[in-house]
């Protein structure tokens, strides 16, 4: 990992109430690549933490936070799990933040945090409202129990067999350069981090940091291009910027989501 990782010390805070159990083993993997997890915790009433919870949040090692209801209908969870990460912000024990809620009361709490300096990823389910979504550094979504984050390593694939004397020539003659394609989450990415810069450019060294955290094992030679700025030049949607000696991006055209058009 990067020095910037190592350094990042994230609060992962989960809002018991408000997702499943099982979301935990799609978390933690999150966490541990977006630096060293200094603080885990998980905020319930009394009924959501006597259950699956307890034994989920023991076996992961997580504060249990037991919020009563003093009323009826009234979620205190989301007030203490919302005052505990400023404290944390604002005392430097964190400043990179895992929220685990598909609740729309937290946007403010994001608001807050990142205009301190603070990073934040929430992980939520299909039903994560689009506000909780844009206002983080980073959404991602826990589509069922069964689903993981990609691993930092892939698994090494069985060496094929030697080709024999006949065949050397033709598949020589067969292999060439590997063909440029432009996947779509590489546009998608750009298109988050522009909308949220004051003039729509994204420096390049800033979105490769970005990929590094978010696409664990990105390499731009994986998609047959030599270096990032090149892989920029294939978006028709993406216009490089050289200004002195650093290089941006901005979107040309276009909106997230849209179907890349690829030009390499």
């Amino acid at each position: 990992m990067k020095d910037a990782q190592q350094q990042a010390k994230v609060a992962v805070m989960i809002d018991c109430d408000n997702v499943p159990p099982d979301i935990v083993d799609f978390v933690m993997p999150i966490a541990t690549q977006a630096g060293r997890v200094t603080i885990r915790r998980g905020y319930g009433n009394q009924t959501t933490l006597s259950g699956t919870w307890n034994k989920v949040l023991a076996g992961e090692v997580f504060a249990p936070c037991l919020q009563f209801q003093h009323a009826s209908g009234k979620n205190t969870s989301d007030i203490a799990l919302a005052l505990e990460a400023l404290e944390a912000l604002l005392d430097g024990r964190a400043d990179t933040f895992v929220l685990v809620t598909s609740d729309s009361d937290f946007v403010c709490l994001c608001r807050k945090l990142r205009e301190r300096g603070a990073t934040v990823y929430v992980v939520g389910d299909a039903k994560t409202p689009p506000p909780l979504r844009k206002i983080c550094d980073r959404f991602l979504e826990a589509t069922s129990s069964k689903t993981k984050p990609p691993a930092v390593t892939q698994a090494k694939k069985p060496a094929p067999p030697a080709p024999q004397p006949a065949a050397k020539k033709a598949a020589k003659k067969a292999t060439g350069p590997q063909s440029k394609s432009c996947p779509q989450f590489f546009f998608d990415e750009v298109s988050e981090l522009a909308a949220t810069s004051p003039n729509g450019k994204v420096p390049l060294n800033a979105l490769g940091q970005h990929l590094s955290r978010s696409h664990p094992g990105f390499t731009t030679s994986k998609y047959g291009h030599a270096k990032l700025s090149t892989m920029v030049n294939g978006y028709g949607q993406l216009k490089l910027h050289k200004e002195g000696g650093s290089s941006s991006v901005s979107l040309v055209s276009a909106s997230k989501g849209q179907k890349p058009v690829c030009t390499a």
